[in-house]
């Protein structure tokens, strides 16, 4: 890096406009505060409309991180082609059926968007309603939010985000003419529920702070002022989101925190009706139900059930009081989730970091297993639109096998492979092992990781590892196929996911302890698991880069203050760096449904004193980092622009030596990074190019 590095401008150096505050007896400096646009909402909806002085910062720092990565051009396409080698460009989803018609999703050749479209359920020509590409051509940025076809397939509601802000607009078409109705709703989440009769939606509208609050239902033909409000939260801790129950018959309204969460549920044949409320939330007790006829079957941790059991309720009087335990609670055996059909009761486990799928016949109670060999493996339910059947879709994938799509016979028992990715360039899976070692942490706890690299890796100590982490929100991150890694991985780095505490891998208590006052688990965890890399060869110190995003870039942050000594490069994508500002400022989309997750700061100086200990921002220290390279989304709601710019200014003016420090903002996307599958590709080409350079390897030849 060094040569490069001589022939770089100096960076763009953030001035300090002096910023205090004090909480708790407490002050804080925020020199770089002024990097928040005061006007964020209305930059969120329109970015045109951010400060001068911000923007010429942030593209300042383009400009220097382009300085010092654009040497790897040549790479970077070259990734771009290899990765979009892998990926079947008409690629289509299994058709799902549905009455007379079985859905689908598929992309064209060259298409950056997806088609929506359906054929007759036992064959014929496949009809599109809405065309991804087409949509997109007008827009710098566009991502679909979902589509549902209404009850009698004659109509499809369906949302679009133009901006990378998560604002979604709900048009609906017509299947037969493929013209839009004149109905336009705004600000949503994207997310439909069609009443029986199909006359009308349900939608959850965000406020003016990006919050999810307000269901709302909405009249075909009439303007979205008329719309009718249908439930509106009063904790703004609290976020709203609807579904359709299993069964199709009701509309569920959804909210919760990290913590509590409470279900309501609206009979679609008639939709006018009041919710009615299923349980009245209790502070910690999370529930989520499924619908059979005049039963309830509620997943949930009530009565201390820490990894989750399963209750039925009669649908008449579902109150806490009347819920009897189906499937008993286990210590050590996480309860994913549950889906339900007539005859049938599916529910997703997990222990010690690896999945299984438990099907039981509702008519004898006998139950059986679903489950795979491999040392490190991803399973996953796939739901349905039909109710009344006996079929089970689910996918199964590893870090060396592509993804494979089952139909399973759940009382037959047995499976019918519909579809395997296909990697048009090529893939052996024999190539490639996939194994799983254990980290002790600090404490003594047993942490998984799992690891992908070349057949022929010689465990020396010599190889360049990139090591994965997210570690919060009970977010799991499963050992699945990624065909973009093995353009790492063929280039002789072994590529490592750390499953840390904060996530569900080992079961709900895991996620427990890393979390609030345990939060800095999470990042003993993941020094932990770099070190063990290093102990047992896989890397040495140095050859190591960290990579996570969001809640794992706060991790990433925090990994640099703490052992940033044991890695060359640091990734940090949306990274949620500024959490104590952030969780201070009540009027942020985010703030107050993750103070559960965090604590918080305003009301308990417990809660203060814990996240100043930790946050990345303000725990940087005048010592030496590795080289980083931080990225950002203009229009993101959820981690906003200013958190990574304000922790790259600080890191530049604060460390002693190391770096370099870089920021990349794309000033046209939000928290999930630019629009359209190959798009995307050239914002992981540059994390790539990144991890490649900061090991020492985008200088070769051979790369």
């Amino acid at each position: 890096m060094t040569d490069v590095l001589e022939k770089t401008a100096a960076p763009p150096v953030a001035p300090r406009r002096a910023h205090a505050f004090t909480a708790h007896g407490m002050t804080v400096t925020d020199d770089y505060a002024w990097l928040k646009d005061a006007n964020w909402q209305e930059v969120l909806r329109d970015p045109t409309v951010l400060n001068a002085d911000i923007r010429h910062h942030l593209e300042a720092e383009n400009a220097y991180t382009e300085s010092l990565l654009g040497h790897t051009a040549p790479l970077q396409k070259k990734l771009v082609a290899e990765m979009r080698g892998r990926i079947k460009e008409d690629d289509s989803s299994v058709p799902s059926p549905d009455g007379p018609f079985a859905y689908f999703r598929k992309f064209r050749e060259g298409g950056q968007h997806e088609l929506f479209g359906r054929t007759p359920r036992d064959g014929g020509e496949a009809q599109i309603v809405l065309d991804g590409d087409a949509l997109a051509e007008s827009h710098d940025y566009f991502k679909f939010g979902g589509s549902r076809h209404s009850p009698d397939h004659s109509l499809v509601a369906w949302s679009a985000d133009i901006k990378g802000s998560e604002y979604f607009t709900i048009r609906v078409r017509e299947w037969q003419s493929g013209r839009d109705f004149d109905d336009v709703v705004e600000e949503t989440d994207g997310a439909v529920v069609w009443a029986t009769d199909c006359k009308s939606f349900f939608y959850v509208k965000l406020d003016d702070n990006h919050r999810p609050m307000q269901v709302w239902r909405h009249r075909l033909g009439t303007g979205q002022a008329d719309d009718v409000l249908v439930y509106e939260e009063q904790d703004i801790g609290w976020f709203t989101h609807i579904h359709e129950s299993t069964s199709g018959r009701f509309c569920v309204i959804s909210g919760g925190d990290h913590e509590t969460s409470e279900q309501r549920l609206i009979d679609l044949a008639h939709p006018e009706d009041e919710p009615r409320l299923v349980a009245p939330r209790e502070m910690g007790v999370q529930y989520s139900l499924a619908d059979r006829g005049d039963e309830l079957f509620i997943l949930t941790n009530a009565d201390e059930a820490i990894d989750f059991k399963i209750v039925t309720a009669p649908l008449a009087a579902p109150a806490r009081a009347n819920w009897r335990d189906l499937v008993p609670h286990r210590a050590g055996i996480y309860v994913l989730d549950h889906d339900l059909y007539s005859g049938h009761l599916v529910r997703l486990e997990r222990a010690n970091a690896l999945p299984a799928i438990i099907i039981r016949d509702l008519t004898t109670g006998e139950e059986h297993a679903i489950a795979f060999d491999e040392a490190a493996y991803s399973l996953d339910t796939m739901g349905s639109y039909e109710f009344d059947t006996k079929n089970l879709r689910f996918s199964y994938s590893s870090m060396t096998t592509p993804s494979e799509i089952y139909d399973y016979d759940m009382a037959k028992r047995t499976r019918t492979l519909r579809k395997r990715q296909e990697i048009p360039s090529g893939h052996n899976p024999a190539d490639y092992v996939t194994t799983r070692i254990m980290a002790r942490a600090q404490d003594g706890a047993e942490v998984p990781i799992s690891l992908l690299h070349r057949r022929e890796f010689l465990r020396d100590g010599r190889a360049p590892l990139l090591l994965y982490g997210y570690g919060s929100y009970g977010h799991a991150i499963p050992a699945s196929f990624n065909a973009s890694r093995l353009s790492l991985v063929d280039r002789g780095f072994v590529y490592a996911i750390a499953h840390i505490r904060g996530g569900t891998d080992k079961g709900w208590g895991w996620y427990l302890d890393g979390k609030r006052e345990k939060k800095t688990n999470t990042f003993d965890d993941f020094s932990a698991c770099a070190r063990a890399l290093i102990d047992a060869k896989y890397t040495s110190t140095k050859r190591m880069v960290g990579h996570g995003g969001s809640a794992g870039g706060m991790l990433m942050g925090a990994v640099a203050n703490r052992s940033g000594d044991l890695f060359a490069g640091i990734v940090a994508e949306v990274p949620f760096v500024d959490v104590l500002n952030t969780m201070l400022d009540d009027q942020l989309p985010l703030t107050p449904p993750e103070w559960p997750e965090w604590g918080n700061p305003i009301e308990s100086e417990k809660d203060f004193r814990t996240i100043l200990g930790y946050s990345p921002y303000d725990n940087v220290a005048a010592k030496s980092y590795p080289a980083v390279l931080a990225m950002a989304g203009l229009t993101d709601p959820r981690v906003t622009y200013w958190e990574p710019a304000k922790w790259i200014a600080r890191l530049r003016a604060t460390m002693s030596g190391g770096g370099p420090v870089m920021l990349r903002t794309n000033m046209g996307a939000g928290h999930g990074g630019a629009s359209g599958r190959f798009n995307r590709l050239d914002e992981v080409a540059i994390v790539y190019a990144f991890a490649l350079w900061a090991v020492g390897l985008a200088e070769k030849g051979e790369v």
